[in-house]
């Protein structure tokens, strides 16, 4: 919608004469409320409001554990513990910010495959989806900074043993790691630092939030189709189909957050968290939290500590590539008809990774009670060298020799041409050699 055509007004004397002040109002209406968006947008594409709900609530609920909690090292635990206990609502809090993390790493997770499946990082969204990406990494920074603060044992190993990682690097990987200690061991100093880094990055998160949320409203929301919007027939105003939209599946989603706060709120955690930290003694198997373990697996799939470290961060670092690395001029899956397969078995990939990195890595691997006969660090290798040829090989070769399906010619006519019932409306479909 071109500033010409926007039809805002404000209502009464206060808006008008904050409108040629600050016209706050004015950019949220635009922005949020008349924004022209696809219509044929589905519930995938709600995640964004969803991530943008959880972000709220654990800033609010850290800012408020932090007023209780006491970043010591002989402290911390017993903090933890007085707020769970004798905090009005601590309990409700603490474990509403504890899962919240990992409803939030659901919800990005959903998002990000969303985008993988929609082509929502080809042009003209690559800084949308590089921003995300941003985003993505400070989640995980603040997702292990927050885990390490309980300071029970897995706490306290998991930031020895993620720390130690760093090390690895050649001439300054010491000096890197003593930096992050603060001293020459995981100690007081590494838990202040870590609260303080942890207390800031949601923020630094908000803040890059509003820069992806900025390059969003550039070129538009993608859509299912993955086709470029034509007109106003093709948009409908972003409130009230999509506000609605969006609540539903908020709703819904709450639920299902409620449900893990309420009943079973230590399903996502590990019970050695509930032992004070003890440097003598090391538990029999130290594991990240869910949403780390398929690269966690990724870093153990290799022998030499350095190279494990380059291939966790690679295979984060390999989606910023995405939009140079995938050549095909159709965006959405639903007309790439290989493309598509491999979209669904990379999944079972990187699901199968998440398993592999939550079990000991000696002997076989345990798929849900049945051993089956294979080592799993050679099915860890395996599937690692297909998660990298997954990006760098297949998606390049076969996004120059997939032939697409004809795409629609436009959101309308496919929204039509499905009401109907119709596999087609006549002149819908145009050859996928276009640029869409």
């Amino acid at each position: 919608m071109s500033h010409g055509d926007y039809t805002y007004q404000p209502k009464n004397a206060f808006t008008k004469w904050l409108d040629s002040r600050l016209p706050i109002i004015r950019l949220m209406d635009e922005a949020m409320l008349q924004f022209p968006t696809p219509k044929n947008l589905n519930y995938w594409f709600t995640f964004g409001g969803i991530l943008t709900f959880m972000l709220v609530v654990q800033i609010l609920s850290g800012v408020v554990l932090a007023m209780h909690y006491v970043p010591h090292e002989t402290m911390a635990f017993d903090s933890v513990e007085r707020i769970m206990r004798d905090v009005n609502y601590g309990w409700l809090l603490r474990y509403m910010h504890a899962n919240g993390a990992s409803m939030f790493f659901i919800a990005v997770y959903a998002h990000i495959f969303r985008g993988l499946y929609y082509g929502s990082y080809k042009a003209p969204r690559e800084v949308l989806w590089l921003l995300g990406i941003v985003i993505y990494l400070l989640m995980m920074a603040t997702g292990f900074l927050g885990y390490t603060l309980p300071w029970g044992q897995m706490s306290f190993w998991g930031a020895t043993v993620i720390t130690n990682f760093f090390s690895a690097i050649p001439v300054v990987g010491p000096s890197i790691t003593e930096w992050l200690w603060g001293s020459f061991a995981v100690d007081n100093a590494t838990l202040q630092r870590f609260f303080s880094l942890h207390y800031l990055l949601p923020f630094v998160i908000a803040g890059v939030v509003v820069l992806h949320i900025w390059a969003l409203h550039v070129p538009g929301n993608n859509n299912p189709l993955g086709i470029d919007v034509k007109g106003p027939a093709d948009t409908v105003p972003f409130h009230p189909y999509y506000t609605t939209k969006d609540l539903f599946a908020l709703v819904v989603f709450v639920l299902f957050f409620s449900y893990f706060i309420f009943f079973n709120p230590n399903a996502m955690g590990h019970t050695d968290n509930y032992i004070p930290a003890n440097r003598l003694s090391t538990p029999l198997h130290i594991v990240p939290e869910w949403y780390y373990l398929p690269f966690y697996a990724i870093l153990r799939s290799v022998p030499d500590k350095l190279l494990g470290v380059i291939l966790m961060f690679s295979a984060i670092l390999v989606w910023a590539f995405l939009p140079w690395l995938d050549r095909s001029h159709v965006r959405s899956a639903k007309f790439r008809p290989i493309y598509r397969q491999m979209f669904f078995i990379l999944i079972g990939v990187v699901w199968i990774l998440g398993m592999l990195g939550q079990q000991s890595p000696d002997g076989n691997f345990d798929f849900y009670g049945a051993e089956l006969p294979i080592s799993k660090v050679i099915l860890s290798q395996i599937l690692t060298i297909y998660y990298f040829a997954h990006f760098l090989l297949l998606t390049p070769i076969v996004s120059l020799r997939e032939k697409a399906l004809p795409v629609p010619e436009s959101i309308s006519k496919a929204v039509l041409a499905k009401k109907s019932g119709s596999a087609a409306v006549p002149g819908a479909a145009r050859s996928p050699e276009k640029r869409v």
